[in-house]
């Protein structure tokens, strides 16, 4: 049963250089329990996914289209409602877990906080209630008490999963949860992440610029690139039947530990500027398999069974895959880039 649907969103910042627009038309649904990722460069939009979904923009951002969570469109909804879905039905796993805690608050405190702002409960109740969701995500429960500054980097973000969970919604979104943590760290923090959403039933978008950690934590997986899905599909279709030339891309650029003979590739060029971006494909600057009919802007068709792409030419996908593989393929494209 679908959770949350995004539909032709639409999102831009207004800049001194004019309209910045870093979403274009994205569209797609999670279902109750599914986890999605969304991967893709920086500032390819996938932040602003997450701050358009819980309405967090910036005062120069403005949300279009819809975004429908168990059917009411939150975009549409007056504040006070929005307030309410916050924490209750979503909740946000931010990228810094120091920045998110207040440094003169308990963490303890900060949680029991947003327990009693939507919940009428006593706050001797609401603390009980930190200490065990503490103990949950693998802290001792009178850490609670602590100041955040008591805490190391992965203590912090377990705190902060700690507090995504004080009401049980049903959607987590985590934006590069465990960007600042080491490998140790990131595989025993997306381990609690993982485990507590299967025991909950909860869903989970997972916003990364690693490919490597989706491949083990979604269910689907989204390609942005330059503020619009490229390609989407199961992750295993992902991994394995790749049709979107940057998605071939991103693949040859991380290592690959069963090809471990393999270098890596590079993708040329950069992104494009999205004040003022490419009336076609806009991946076709950097693209090695770009024609004349790259001009015109692809729709995202469902060309397998929830396998999505926005290319004009993903039926000759597995030449791509084939040619992809070739670093002369990416050189022609690099030097194509930049005798433009």
């Amino acid at each position: 049963m679908t959770l949350l649907e995004l539909d032709r969103l639409k999102v831009s910042y207004r800049t001194g250089r004019g309209d910045l627009h870093a979403i274009d038309g994205v569209s797609f649904a999670v279902n109750n329990g599914e986890s999605v990722g969304i991967v893709g460069e920086s500032g390819c939009g996938k932040t602003t996914i997450a701050r358009a979904i819980l309405r967090i923009l910036p005062s120069n951002g403005a949300s279009r289209g819809r975004i429908l969570f168990r059917g009411r469109d939150l975009l549409a909804m007056n504040l006070d409602d929005m307030r309410q879905i916050r924490w209750s039905g979503m909740a946000l796993v931010t990228q810094s877990a120091m920045n998110a805690l207040d440094p003169v608050y308990r963490v303890g405190a900060q949680i029991v906080e947003a327990i009693r702002t939507h919940q009428r409960c006593s706050k001797s109740a609401a603390w009980d209630r930190a200490a065990e969701l503490f103990e949950s995500v693998g802290l001792k429960a009178e850490w609670v008490r602590r100041y955040p500054h008591e805490f190391s980097g992965g203590m912090r973000q377990r705190a902060i999963i700690a507090m995504a969970l004080a009401l049980n919604p049903p959607l987590i979104i985590a934006d590069e949860p465990t960007t600042a943590l080491d490998v140790i760290m990131q595989d025993q923090v997306f381990a609690e992440i993982d485990r507590i959403r299967r025991s909950r039933g909860t869903a989970l978008i997972l916003i990364t610029h690693d490919i490597s950690l989706v491949s083990e934590n979604c269910d689907r997986i989204a390609i942005m690139y330059a503020g619009q899905i490229a390609e989407m599909a199961p992750t295993r279709t992902i991994f394995d039947r790749p049709m979107h030339p940057y998605t071939i891309g991103l693949q040859n650029a991380f290592a690959d530990l069963a090809d471990r003979g393999r270098d890596l590739i590079s993708i040329a060029g950069a992104p494009p500027d999205l004040v003022q971006p490419p009336t076609g494909c806009r991946f076709a600057p950097r693209c090695p398999f770009a024609r004349e009919r790259c001009g015109e802007p692809p729709p995202l068709l469902e060309r397998e069974d929830g396998h999505w792409v926005a290319c004009h030419f993903a039926d000759e996908a597995e030449m791509f895959r084939q040619a992809g593989r070739e670093e002369r393929t990416w050189e022609a494209a690099a030097a194509a880039t930049v005798s433009l």
